[in-house]
């Protein structure tokens, strides 16, 4: 009997113990992780304001393939939110701030805990890459939160780990949704032609894509200063495509409404008669052009088709990658002129 009693008290104050122990933890508790990504802040801000794509890059759903999210009719922006349930209760996380490409503020709450502030912040870096920061913040903490976390190991223990699987599961999503491209020939088409004005250039293959970067803002940069009015989106004019002899000549255009008398030396102006072209539209990242000009080649001659000897082959850029920055987005068109072989 005296052996029980002395249990009992030993019980007793272990217990005491424990919950002075509990008690004196703090009332709050702040997680936080951090991650470069190498894509523009604009492309992971886009694709975390919408719950939709949270699952493909939940660690929580990773570990538990039962646990069950249900989105809610509202899931992109100030507003939309889901809920998550599992075996340990229901849990919902809202959108109640957002600075757009910036930072997002969220609102969590699970079961009858109190909520806690979600927090990402999207700080661009000079390279293209992204610093992502994702944490959670409680506060006013009741005891019986404090005991679960302290059973639990903390909080730190066990949002930490998540988070940072988290993060590495976007980079990945992010990576893969800019890579995605199309490419579609739509066949034989009229093109209109036009005035444009332009600079032209030649210069090895591993030295285009400097040159073009740099004269095409200068074409549109004239167009600005000179109040041209531009009649459509920017083209690559190839006069000559020599990968025998590593040699491309190729202008960078604007296309006008009418016949711009131009007042520099290396800003000229160019007329294009109106012409029959294959056309070939890519929608995804400009590393994928050469497949899409390989696609265009096959369609002329898998259809007896004829390119015209000195002809016009151009890349029309719909897209501005300045306002755009999602590269799967991009949509770039490709003619090249053609003749029919029943019309010779």
């Amino acid at each position: 009997m005296k052996a029980l009693k002395y249990i009992l008290f030993l019980l007793l104050i272990l217990i005491i113990g424990l919950s002075i122990f509990i008690a004196v933890q703090p009332n709050s508790f702040e997680v936080t992780r951090s991650r470069t990504i190498q894509a523009p802040h604009a492309v992971i801000y886009n694709n975390v304001i919408d719950f939709k794509n949270w699952e493909s890059w939940n660690s929580w759903k990773e570990d538990n393939p039962e646990l069950i999210m249900t989105l809610n009719e509202q899931t992109k922006g100030v507003g939309g939110s889901y809920t998550w349930e599992d075996e340990d209760g229901i849990g919902v996380m809202k959108t109640i701030k957002a600075t757009p490409n910036t930072s997002i503020t969220q609102e969590m709450q699970f079961g009858e805990f109190p909520k806690s502030d979600v927090n990402w912040k999207f700080k661009p870096n000079k390279d293209g890459s992204t610093e992502v920061t994702w944490s959670i913040v409680g506060k006013d903490l009741p005891f019986a939160f404090k005991m679960f976390a302290t059973f639990m190991g903390g909080m730190e223990k066990q949002i930490g780990p998540h988070y940072e699987r988290g993060l590495e599961m976007l980079d990945s999503v992010v990576q893969k949704e800019m890579k995605v491209y199309s490419i579609k020939s739509e066949g034989v088409t009229q093109h209109s032609g036009g005035y444009y004005i332009y600079n032209t250039t030649s210069c090895k293959f591993s030295d285009f894509k400097k040159n073009m970067t740099s004269m095409l803002p200068k074409v549109g940069a004239y167009a600005m200063t000179h109040n041209v009015t531009m009649a459509g989106p920017p083209f690559i004019l190839y006069h000559k495509w020599d990968e025998e002899n590593d040699a491309v000549i190729f202008s960078c255009c604007i296309p006008t409404n009418s016949k711009i008398v131009t007042t520099e030396d290396d800003i000229l102006t160019g007329q294009l008669d109106s012409f029959r072209a294959v056309k070939t539209v890519l929608t995804g990242n400009y590393s994928n052009l050469r497949e899409a000009w390989e696609t265009t080649m096959k369609y002329i001659t898998d259809n007896d088709l004829v390119m015209v000897e000195g002809g016009a082959m151009l890349e029309t850029y719909l897209t501005d990658p300045r306002h755009e920055l999602n590269p799967a987005k991009w949509v770039t068109e490709i003619y090249v002129e053609v003749e029919d072989k029943t019309d010779d």
